[in-house]
């Protein structure tokens, strides 16, 4: 990194969680203007160490510093709704300016006291108070802080009917859209997003990376969409064990320089194991006629060799790739060749409609991508699917032999308050000490499996849900944002498993990677209709975006 001084700069920063180090010494350095992309397993650090950037939580060591008057903001990894409309939740993000508009009022109301007509003094300095607080509103943006807000979340596409609808009532995507605008209402210097890809579409994954090429501040940004990081960061942090590493250019720079490193480590490591068997046989040698003819300077020999052994300065031996989750997906029974259908369901909520007349057939083997706009009907389509939600009208219809497994959006499905051993053993035949192996097998330390479910972080508990599919042995998956907070190692693994799997997948995703490797089909649902498409998505993005 440059010489600069940083924005924002972290000099080893540890934290632990329950005996649990998951920051070891970590360094930070964030300077003006940069796109930092920070990688690492789930459950590794990357929102703490986001949170500890923010100020929201405390390191146990190590230092934060920021420049003097720096502006930040922080993007969470979840985004809760309220009553607030998007537009006052974005206006509520200035809180010093609805200090100074009350302060504004209130030299008015000071102004319009009729006393002070008689009192000339009272008067002057009344009207000095009122421009000198005027002059600190408008240098603050107060007049133009409302069109502003509007502005940032029309750009998002929070728009007509959605401004004036409380926050609880978006969906996911929408609210992390409308919390991003009141980071940018902030006029930060530092933008710190988690995840701000998840739950977003197509559209708004576009207009967000748009906005990214718009910010002139730094970014720091925690992310799982290889596009997003192929087009949005000039360096990859890499949070490993602890420690971070800093990669200069994008990701598939990254990827690209990480393999060449480890080969270089492995020549390096080959060249030195050769030649510490070569010392250590000498040592061998030296030690052994030392032994059987008394003699010192041999024995001194020995000692010398030993030495150089001990003074060097050993290499790794490199890991060429990361231990994933051991994720083997297997159907139980093969079912009929027709798996799932829809004929003319109308379906929705109370009294609106979000599906119209859809008609679809799913075949065995089929890996179907779901695709469309947020808020479009994706996840009713898939509730519809699974019979969780009834339809108003139409059939729905089931194969012979089908067994369904479906992982909610961010693994909902599971309860917080049970333990992590008891949410895989609940309902199943599974030993405890079989159960704790498996979740070992999927990356969970031991500590963890007696942890609750609300304590893990979104991948990890989307790695438990997957688990817990694994065991289910379903012949037709239905997944609803699989890869959303899953680190790139396990979307790799996902991915993998399911090329595999011999059953059928119907895979809601706003991720081009997984679905151009997972997708033989594309679903596109949008304003109550469902079209199908043969292909992948690139074969079938320009039509379907049209």
């Amino acid at each position: 990194m440059s010489s600069a001084v940083p924005q924002l700069a972290a000099r080893g920063l540890t934290k632990s969680f329950g005996g649990r180090s998951i920051l070891r010494g970590t360094d930070l350095d964030v300077e003006a203007g940069s796109r930092i992309g920070i990688l690492g397993p789930n459950g590794g650090g990357k929102s703490t160490l986001l949170r500890i950037l923010a100020g929201l939580d405390e390191a146990d060591g190590g230092a934060v510093t920021r420049r003097r008057g720096l502006v930040w903001a922080h993007l969470p990894q979840i985004v809760d709704g309220d009553e607030r409309t998007p537009l006052a939740t974005v206006r509520a993000a200035r809180p010093e300016l609805a200090e100074l508009e009350a302060e504004l009022h209130a030299a008015e109301r000071r102004l319009s006291d009729p006393h002070l007509a008689s009192d000339l003094d009272a008067m002057t300095r009344a009207l000095a108070h009122h421009e000198r607080v005027l002059a600190r509103w408008s240098e603050a943006g107060g007049d133009r802080a409302e069109g502003e807000a509007l502005g940032h979340l029309r750009a998002l596409g929070i728009d007509g009917a959605l401004l004036e609808m409380p926050t609880s009532e978006l969906s996911g995507g929408q609210r992390k859209l409308v919390a991003l605008a009141a980071c940018l209402a902030r006029r930060p210097d530092v933008l710190l997003l988690d995840e701000p890809e998840a739950h977003l579409d197509m559209a708004r994954r576009e207009r967000f990376g748009a906005l990214l090429d718009d910010f002139d501040g730094a970014v720091v940004m925690i992310s799982h969409d290889r596009h997003l990081l192929d087009a949005a960061v000039a360096e990859i942090a890499e949070l490993d064990n602890g420690v971070i590493r800093i990669w200069p250019g994008n990701y598939s720079a990254y990827v690209v320089a990480r393999e060449l490193e480890l080969e270089r480590q492995r020549q390096v490591y080959v060249t030195q194991q050769k030649e510490i068997a070569r010392l250590e046989e000498a040592v061998r040698r030296f030690r052994h006629w030392a032994h059987i003819r008394v003699n010192e300077r041999m024995a001194k020999q020995a000692r010398v060799k030993q030495m150089q052994i001990d003074r060097m300065e050993k290499v790794d031996r490199p890991v060429f790739e990361r231990r994933k989750m051991a994720l083997a997906l297997r159907s139980g029974t093969r079912g009929g060749q027709r798996v799932l259908a829809l004929e003319g369901v109308d379906a929705g909520y109370g009294e609106d409609p979000v599906l119209l007349d859809v008609d679809l057939v799913v075949g065995r083997g089929e890996r179907v991508g779901v695709v469309g706009p947020n808020g479009g009907g994706k996840t009713t389509l898939l509730r519809v699917l699974t019979e969780e939600l009834e339809s108003w009208t139409g059939t729905r219809w089931a194969g012979d032999g089908i067994t369904l497994g479906y992982l909610s959006q961010a693994a909902g499905s599971l309860s917080d308050e049970a333990t992590v051993l008891d949410a895989l053993r609940g309902g199943r035949s599974l030993a405890e000490d079989a159960a704790v192996r498996l979740l070992m097998a999927f990356l969970f330390d031991y500590e963890q499996t007696r942890r609750p479910v609300g304590s893990l972080s979104g991948g990890e508990r989307t790695r438990l849900a997957f688990l817990c599919l694994m065991q289910d042995a379903p012949n037709c998956l239905i997944l609803d944002e699989p890869t959303n907070h899953l680190d790139i190692d396990s979307i790799e693994a996902l991915e993998g498993a399911l090329e595999r799997y011999d059953g059928t997948v119907i895979a809601v995703s706003h991720d081009r990677y997984f679905l151009d490797r997972i997708a033989d089909r594309i679903v596109h649902v949008a304003d109550g209709a469902v079209r199908a498409y043969e292909g992948g998505w690139s074969v079938n993005a320009e039509v379907v975006q049209r």
